[in-house]
């Protein structure tokens, strides 16, 4: 099954990239991916990179500004990890607008580390001449607090939505692979991950295109 809304429209990744590489000419643009947890995000993203090369673009996911466990701890939030109050959403949409600024000859954005689990700052330099930034993440199409000052800075951005059972494996795995037992793992991916994962979905609507990322 999938999320309701705007219709897959599965362009081929050449389509794709050719899109992305509109985006590098002119001032700097931003290009955002967007969908539930395991969707493919980051994979899209790092290989529309990969493909422009670093003179054009430079991937900053939003996952750089978890709370750290301390944090969430301190909050309550721990075993909500993910959701959207768990996050610096203000200290993100602060980091766009300075990559949008182009005032720095460098910025520095941080980096969330699974194997650490906790960020790390200054990890990502994004120099003033790359043209093109991607940043991915689960709610870059919030409407609600501080996550609604992400429609004034986001060109393009585009929900990568896969079929379920594909997503909650590879979140299964994800899981399992930095330490979560077999079950401890289905049962994060169907509780927490899932229910971040209907947030997410009810955004769907306001993406520029809607794509498979197969």
């Amino acid at each position: 099954m999938r999320a309701p809304g705007l219709p897959v429209t599965s362009p081929p990744y050449d389509a794709l990239l050719d899109r992305a590489r509109a985006l590098t000419t002119g001032p700097r643009r931003v290009l955002g991916l967007v969908g539930p947890p395991g969707a493919g995000k980051s994979t899209l993203a790092d290989r529309l990179v990969g493909d422009l090369g670093p003179e054009l673009a430079v991937v900053v996911p939003m996952d750089g500004f978890h709370y750290a466990n301390r944090v969430l701890d301190a909050l309550g939030r721990r075993d909500r990890k993910g959701a959207p109050d768990t996050f610096d959403a203000c200290g993100f949409v602060a980091l766009l607008r300075r990559l949008r600024g182009g005032a720095e000859d460098v910025v520095h954005a941080p980096e969330f580390r699974r194997d650490l689990d906790e960020s790390v700052g200054s990890a990502l330099p994004v120099p003033r001449d790359v043209p093109l930034v991607v940043t991915e993440g689960n709610y870059l199409l919030l409407r609600e607090g501080p996550w609604a000052a992400l429609e004034a800075l986001l060109d393009e951005t585009w929900y990568v939505d896969p079929v379920q059972d594909r997503r909650h494996d590879r979140l299964v795995a994800r899981h399992e692979a930095f330490g979560l037992a077999p079950t401890a793992a289905r049962a994060w991916v169907l509780g927490s991950d899932e229910a971040n994962a209907a947030v997410v979905a009810a955004s769907r609507h306001r993406a520029d295109l809607v794509v498979d990322p197969g």
